[in-house]
């Protein structure tokens, strides 16, 4: 039986985390990104661009889901979280979240209108290792 607090150890492992929305169209969209960069409780933060195509879709729909997984030699360990993705602009968070070297993404520093932060919150996981999954509330 897995448990919450060891689910967020195995994702605070990984470096790669995929995050899905919904499209216009109703279709599931995913792309690879960076690790979260904060997880509290339920809530993992990421940084993306305002204009992204990911912001417009949470915009309209806030369904989303992320998935983290680590490849080993002999063992394959996945999760999958379902949940709703927030778009945050106030200062405070974007403060928080922002980290040295992120010019290199937002010219204008913390304030580049075109930096702002995801925030999913998790509501149900789905575990996989050694040929068993597992579903289970994440809130």
């Amino acid at each position: 039986m897995q448990t919450k607090e060891r689910i967020i150890d195995f994702i605070k492992k990984q470096k790669t985390a995929f995050i899905a929305s919904v499209d216009e169209d109703g279709f599931p969209n995913m792309k690879a990104m960076l690790a979260p960069r904060k997880i509290d409780g339920n809530h993992f933060y990421f940084t993306t661009n305002t204009s992204s195509l990911r912001v417009a879709q949470y915009g309209k729909n806030p369904k989303a889901s992320i998935y983290f997984y680590n490849r080993g030699r002999f063992k394959y360990e996945g999760v999958m979280l379902t949940g709703t993705m927030e778009v945050l602009h106030d200062e405070a968070t974007k403060e928080e979240i922002w980290r040295m070297g992120d010019t290199m993404f937002y010219k204008k520093g913390v304030t580049d209108p075109d930096y702002c932060v995801l925030r999913f919150t998790a509501r149900k996981a789905r575990h996989y290792c050694d040929l068993k999954s597992e579903s289970f509330d994440f809130a």
